[in-house]
């Protein structure tokens, strides 16, 4: 299970996708994505299964093998990769 926002999950979502790999933990696979603005409204993320958010943005799948620790940005024709140890610590 990873976090998603509701913005990635609705029609016509808008890139770039954001993604955060915490630490893996009660279950879930430690993994943030979002698009738009990244909000700290307690219902900015809903809970999804990886598989399913592969299914809806192929373009995903690739990068969520990644280790806790990193953060991507994912737009057409742009990727951005890098290390945030800083995620790790919460």
């Amino acid at each position: 299970m990873m976090g998603v926002s509701r913005s990635l999950l609705a029609e016509g979502w808008e890139w770039p996708i954001h993604g955060l790999r915490h630490t893996p933990e009660a279950g879930t696979s430690g993994w943030y994505c979002w698009t738009g603005e990244l909000s700290d409204a307690s219902d900015f993320f809903v809970p999804i299964h990886e598989r399913h958010l592969v299914e809806r943005i192929p373009d995903l799948a690739g990068y969520l093998s990644l280790p806790p620790g990193t953060r991507f940005l994912v737009a057409p024709d742009y990727v951005d990769i890098w290390d945030d140890p800083s995620v790790l610590d919460t």
